[in-house]
């Protein structure tokens, strides 16, 4: 993809997206919206009311056949055997050195049926591996463009979508099938904002019924349509990794935090020995959390200091619009404790920084 509207893709909600205003960016390939009224304003909505998401550029791969379950539990990290059919669970599909190729959402369907949520760059990578390792009788196939995925964030996701007819008050990290005016689709309580959510998993040529109902039921609970912008700030508050920034290649799961994601158990996945490794060594950095103690906004590669030597590199920064400072995700030598102060070089200037543990903001992701 070159980037330009003409050579990249557009979501099936593109043509609301203009009726909107939105201002788009180019996210893995796709044209998207990164903000309509403002990040702040969005980002503000979520978290003490309800936003509207196009999250369509996410991947979505379908792995069936006998066995199908066994086979992906054989490659991701996280292991299918703790939840049931009508679960979701966050894995990472890791390269032989440990490394993350990505990090996804696994929909547990049956025993013969897996349903994977990857990021929209990798999912054709991801595909063509999995369907490379798949045993006879497992196909592996890519429906990235028959979806569209709408994620309906916020403390009032529930009241919204229960006024449009859609089934809500499931556990966190379950979902559902549903048929709505005829549309079969998936609920599922799950989101990138750390407040209470459901993500809609809708066929392309019906996402802009769908869009055009939430947004309208949505309308007395003071709902916005959100962008990419505020997506990112929001999970930047709660520490969720972002790939390509706080997971890749040369990231794996120990140095991101992210062990509760592993089986550590399971006989064999993608990565396993190596993780272990790691795991067992401690050594490399981790990934931690810097709120500002000033007014400096930090932002991917600025370097990490403390006491004039480089101790870091942050992955993901921005300003919080909840907290009203600057906070990031940083790789960080080991020997860099929490609460410790350190300096970020903010375009030549020295910024202090306080070392944290995510995430900066309480969510109510969990909440009932």
């Amino acid at each position: 993809m070159t980037g330009t509207e003409e050579a990249t893709l557009h979501s099936p909600l593109h043509d609301r997206h203009v009726a909107l205003g939105a201002k788009f960016s180019e996210f893995g390939g796709w044209l998207m919206p990164l903000q309509y009224s403002g990040v702040v304003a969005e980002h503000r909505a979520v978290r003490s009311a309800v936003g509207i998401f196009d999250v369509s550029h996410l991947g979505k791969l379908r792995i069936t056949g006998a066995g199908a379950a066994d086979f992906v539990n054989t490659c991701i990290t996280n292991d299918l055997t703790r939840i049931a059919p009508g679960q979701a669970q966050y894995t990472l599909l890791c390269n032989e050195s440990g490394g993350v190729v990505d990090d996804l959402i696994s929909y547990l369907i049956s025993a013969e049926e897996v349903f994977l949520i990857p990021n929209a760059s990798n999912t054709t990578s991801v595909g063509e591996l999995l369907a490379a390792a798949a045993p006879a009788g497992v196909r592996v196939v890519n429906e990235h463009r028959d979806h569209a995925v709408l994620a309906v964030q916020g403390t009032n996701s529930d009241e919204v979508l229960a006024a449009v007819g859609l089934p809500v008050a499931m556990d966190y990290l379950s979902f559902t099938t549903a048929t709505w005016r005829g549309i079969d689709l998936i609920v599922c309580r799950t989101g990138y904002t750390g407040e209470k959510g459901y993500e809609l998993v809708v066929p392309s040529a019906d996402a802009t019924a769908v869009w055009d109902a939430v947004l309208a039921a949505g309308a007395e609970y003071d709902i916005l349509p959100c962008g990419l912008g505020a997506r990112d700030t929001l999970r930047t508050e709660m520490g969720y990794p972002l790939h390509g920034h706080d997971l890749s290649p040369e990231i794996s799961p120990v140095m991101a935090n992210l062990g509760w994601a592993v089986g550590w158990n399971k006989d064999s996945f993608w990565g396993a020995e190596a993780l272990r490794g790691q795991r067992e060594a401690k050594t490399g950095r981790l990934l931690r959390g810097l709120k500002a103690k000033g007014r400096g906004i930090p932002r991917p590669d600025m370097a990490v200091q403390l006491d004039g030597a480089e101790v870091g590199t942050i992955t993901s920064g921005t300003f919080s619009p909840t907290l009203s400072v600057g906070i990031a995700l940083a790789l960080l030598d080991r020997t860099v404790t929490l609460g410790t102060t350190v300096d970020v070089v903010v375009r030549d200037r020295l910024e202090p920084f306080e070392v944290v543990k995510p995430p900066f903001v309480e969510p109510g992701v969990r909440e009932a």
